[in-house]
């Protein structure tokens, strides 16, 4: 397997490389040259009519990986990776009537669905230094979830420190405490004034300086690096082998930074049946009107009770771009300049009819889904965090038009906001026994201002050279 950059203007290069580089040098994110080929009753020929999580997750990442690692090694590291989760099954399916279902990826240690690709990416970057007797430097953004996935994937791991920029301010308290009260000596957290978009334009700034890159030999957990995206299109085949034997599934999906449904693009380009992909926005709805209008226009982000998804660019919408313009790299270039000089892009009316083949979506504002958590809350006795209920109103929306069953995609822990879940519904989600005193542990980090110089600075003076 080589990996190609979406921009077209870098070499194709092997998974190690991918892992360790995250962007590629042309400033495009890396995708497999060609998508490798797998079907529901192969998997379940190889594997048995009830594979476990970790079996399957060794079968469908093996060939993004062969020829970097020993599957052996892979399957030690998938099973150590999953090790820490709370679910013997690690993605649990909850029906909650007749077609419609949700998968719950929150059973990680820090209670979001990020954990289920970071703790193999922690895994594999540790594998890869070891072999290389090297070190790297990771910087990330995180809206919320991604930082402390990745510093619990990277903590105390000499081969790595590990820097994390969040905006201040603008996280849950439990989102942002998982971060700061982590007290290993290659953990560092910054909360930067101001908002996520600027967190990472900070990041690719930095990867974009060469000579910083290199200086501090940088590399990237968000979900940019390929690595992330990869392991999460397990879990859309782990979805459908538990509900059918080889027919569409429709997946509804909270989307800010878009890598998540991009992974189970992913599955669907490797040949998992997929009647739709819904896409659930909150009010930042710059991906919602994307796919209703086939243009794509910036605005200012605005604070919401799914804090994870107040985005305005999402990194790996240039993946899709690439799909959808048929792999031609200059084209995707072209069109994301346009979209940071003018604010401003469209893919045309032929493109978009092509999109709403295979994709839907919905924005839900505030008030709709504090309704919604206590409808469900009232209703089926089940708490869900405010992603989820931004996914589980969309779902309801289309489910009527659909033929297939509905999977809502359970993002995070109802305990991560509590604020937003007591208000909406009168419960105030407990803390699993992990985190039971995160209210009381000391926080570290520091307030810089949106200022890559001084972030640069910042870097190289605190890092274990």
């Amino acid at each position: 397997m080589r990996y190609i950059s979406t921009r077209g203007k870098s070499p194709a290069v092997p998974f190690q490389d991918v892992l360790l580089r995250g962007l590629a040098p042309d400033g495009g994110l890396y995708l497999p040259d060609d998508w490798p080929q797998l079907r529901i009753k192969q998997l379940k020929s190889k594997l048995g009519d009830n594979p476990d999580y970790r079996s399957l997750a060794v079968e469908v990442i093996w060939p993004f990986v062969e020829g970097s690692m020993e599957k052996s090694d892979l399957s030690q590291l998938v099973a150590r990776a999953y090790s820490s989760f709370n679910a013997d099954d690690i993605v649990p399916l909850k029906r909650i009537r007749n077609d419609f279902w949700i998968a719950e990826l929150f059973h990680g240690p820090t209670l979001a669905f990020k954990d289920i690709a970071l703790q193999l990416v922690g895994e594999l970057f540790q594998f890869q230094l070891q072999k290389n007797s090297e070190k790297i430097t990771i910087v990330g953004a995180t809206s919320g979830d991604t930082g402390s996935a990745a510093i619990e994937a990277c903590r105390d791991r000499e081969s790595m420190d590990i820097f994390i920029l969040h905006p201040h301010g603008r996280t849950s308290e439990v989102q942002r405490r998982q971060m700061t009260s982590v007290t290993s000596k290659n953990v560092f957290n910054i909360a930067i004034q101001g908002n996520f978009d600027d967190c990472q334009d900070l990041v690719k700034a930095m990867f974009a300086d060469e000579k910083f890159r290199e200086q501090i030999n940088m590399s990237a957990v968000n979900s940019i690096n390929w690595a992330r995206v990869m392991a999460q299109i397990v879990y859309y085949w782990w979805v459908s082998i538990q509900l059918t034997d080889g027919k569409p599934v429709n997946f509804c999906v909270p989307s800010g930074n878009f890598g998540n449904v991009f992974a189970g693009y992913g599955a669907y380009l490797m040949g998992l049946p997929v009647e739709r992909f819904l896409v659930a926005s909150n009010t930042n709805d710059v991906l919602d009107r994307f796919f209703r209008t086939g243009q794509m226009q910036l605005r200012d982000v605005a604070p919401t009770f799914s804090p994870s998804m107040d985005i305005q660019i999402s990194s790996n919408f240039e993946r899709l771009l690439f799909e959808i313009f048929e792999r031609d790299g200059v084209r995707v270039e072209e069109t994301l300049q346009k979209l940071r000089s003018s604010g401003i892009f469209s893919i045309g009316e032929e493109a978009l009819k092509g999109l709403g083949e295979k994709w839907a979506s919905s924005k839900v504002n505030d008030q709709e889904t504090l309704e919604t958590i206590a409808k469900v809350s009232n209703e089926l006795g089940y708490l869900i965090d405010p992603h989820t209920a931004v996914g589980y109103l969309t779902a309801d929306r289309y489910t009527k038009d659909l033929e297939h069953p509905v999977v809502t995609l359970a993002t995070a822990h109802p305990s991560k906001f509590p604020d937003a879940v007591q208000q909406a519904c009168g419960i105030l989600p407990e803390l699993p026994s992990h985190l039971d005193d995160l209210y009381e542990r000391k926080e570290f980090y520091e307030i810089l201002p949106n200022d890559e110089q001084i972030v640069k600075s910042y870097i190289l003076e605190q890092r274990n050279s």
